[in-house]
């Protein structure tokens, strides 16, 4: 049986430098993602033109910057992630190529054997957050999950979260006892 071999990890893209290549709708659709659940990512688009759309999206954020040019190799400097959306995929293989080069992950639309990851579905309710993966086959049920969390995860869910924090800093003993005091006092969540 295949298997989902990805791992998940949260990304603080406001301490990163992201780059998007293309100014389309699919470019439009990255950059919405990122910006949904990272509003102050630091992101540079590039692109000859952008639709009108995009740039509304950009002139919403300030950590956001147009670059009205083709795209150059000399782009990729001082970067940390890539993600190339042009309509050209000789354009976007270069640019995946140039990336693996420089050790950049990159993902380019549409293209899973061209991607070192993929922008998988989320779910935000406060602090807490779900990322879902269908290891890039199907959008769609990532979309539906996404959706199923949204309505089952109690509005409150934040609440819960800040008073276990607050809990957590306030235990005293070794790591294990406190580890054992939260597992003990979280163990209801796991039989609901």
């Amino acid at each position: 049986m295949e298997r989902n071999e990805l791992y998940p990890i949260f990304l603080k893209l406001h301490n990163l430098s992201v780059l998007i290549v293309g100014g389309g709708n699919v470019g439009l659709e990255k950059l919405s993602f990122l910006l949904k659940s990272s509003p102050n990512a630091k992101v540079e688009v590039v692109a000859p033109r952008f639709i009108e759309e995009l740039v509304t999206l950009a002139e919403k954020h300030p950590a956001v910057k147009l670059t009205n040019k083709k795209f150059k190799k000399k782009m990729l400097k001082k970067r940390h992630m890539v993600i190339a959306c042009t309509d050209d995929l000789k354009v976007n293989k270069r640019i995946y190529e140039l990336s693996r080069k420089r050790y950049l992950i990159c993902n380019i639309a549409d293209t899973p054997d061209l991607c070192d990851y993929y922008l998988g579905g989320i779910v935000t309710k406060g602090n807490v957050k779900i990322a879902i993966s269908t290891n890039g086959k199907s959008p769609t049920t990532a979309k539906r999950l996404r959706e199923f969390f949204e309505e089952v995860i109690p509005e409150d869910i934040n609440q819960m979260v800040q008073n276990l924090n607050d809990y957590r800093n306030n235990l005293k003993g070794d790591f294990e006892e406190k580890v054992h005091k939260m597992n003990e006092i979280t163990q209801s969540l796991k039989n609901k």
